[in-house]
């Protein structure tokens, strides 16, 4: 018997701690595959740890129609799971446009037909994202600007409020590892070509940004910026539980909207203060504030001079009385 590939038992060995680290086994298991090394090598590991475990799998490649032969890559890409023994779909979507870019429409359209699989099935999803694509998102929250919540990058399980479940069991393997692994198992992978288009800011960060911060700082920039995410994770788990408790405490309900007190919120530390504002936001009507917004909000508290309504997305933010009312627009 020829030896195992240490990329390939790598990738066994992730998908395996994913499995095992899920509540109850599920009896069955979706894998987004787009064809690509990562999710190729996903697929392979996932198709060989469930078969052991008794738990079927079954592939969805999403035909975004958005390039030329798009329908023929997926076709391509069921076939390559097919042989690996999975049930392999494959889904057409329409990409809407939002406004927001092409990646983040073809993104939206994505995950919509990867969580009507789901919740048919009744089963997670298992997302070939790395941890170069990890190191990737954060970087790109930094040049944003946009705080913690995005440089805690994406998380090893989410579970939506639709009970889908969302796991990336990749997200300390290399991009390079999972190349190594399909070469290793035999599998041609696809090679996306908006993967190398500059046009995308992911890519520029990938081909340009990435390889000079580790040509001047150093090897390892990837997996600094991926410890970053994890540790801020960590943090923002301890500070939500203080939210909500906080919470509990200081909301109440008010005529078409929501109010927060004052003094409760000027006790607080800014950090928590300008947290409890934000999820009050976003719980109550479905929107997010950035931190200017957010600091604009705090000065009621903070320096109030009797100063008028605040406009926010979706609301306005008033002080009445010793109260911040958030109220619909």
């Amino acid at each position: 018997m020829p030896s195992l590939s240490p990329a390939v038992a790598e990738i066994r060995r992730a998908v395996r701690a994913a499995l095992a680290a899920l509540p109850e086994r599920p009896s069955a298991v979706i894998v987004a595959l787009s064809g690509g090394a990562d999710s190729l090598a996903l697929a392979a590991a996932t198709a060989f740890e469930a078969r052991a475990a008794g738990i079927r799998v079954r592939s969805l490649t999403v035909d975004h129609g958005l390039q030329s032969g798009s329908d023929r890559v997926a076709a391509e890409a069921a076939a390559k799971a097919s042989a690996l023994g999975i049930e392999a779909l494959v889904e057409r979507v329409v990409v809407a446009e939002s406004g927001e870019g092409p990646e983040a429409d073809a993104r939206a359209a994505r995950y919509a037909a990867l969580r009507l699989v789901a919740q048919r099935e009744q089963a997670p999803v298992l997302l070939g994202h790395t941890l170069d694509d990890q190191a990737e998102t954060v970087l790109l929250g930094l040049a944003r600007g946009s705080g913690a919540g995005s440089l805690q990058g994406m998380a090893p399980v989410r579970i939506d409020e639709d009970d889908t479940t969302w796991i990336r069991p990749l997200l300390a393997v290399r991009r390079e590892t999972t190349r190594a692994a399909c070469t290793a198992e035999g599998l041609e992978p696809w090679n996306d070509p908006h993967n190398t288009d500059p046009r995308y800011l992911r890519v520029r960060a990938r081909e340009r940004v990435l390889p000079v911060l580790e040509a001047e700082l150093g090897p390892g920039i990837a997996e600094a910026l991926a410890r970053t995410a994890e540790q801020l994770r960590e943090d923002a788990e301890a500070f939500d539980e203080m939210i909500h408790e906080t919470i509990e405490d200081i909301v109440e309900h008010a005529e078409a909207g929501i109010s927060v007190s004052a003094a409760a919120l000027a006790a607080n530390p800014a950090a928590l203060r300008n947290r409890v504002i934000r999820l009050v936001v976003q719980s109550e009507f479905g929107v997010g504030l950035t931190r200017t917004q957010t600091v604009e909000v705090a000065r009621l508290v903070t320096d109030w001079s009797g100063q008028g309504p605040l406009d926010l997305p979706g609301c306005t933010a008033a002080r009445v009385g010793g109260r911040i009312v958030f109220a619909a627009r």
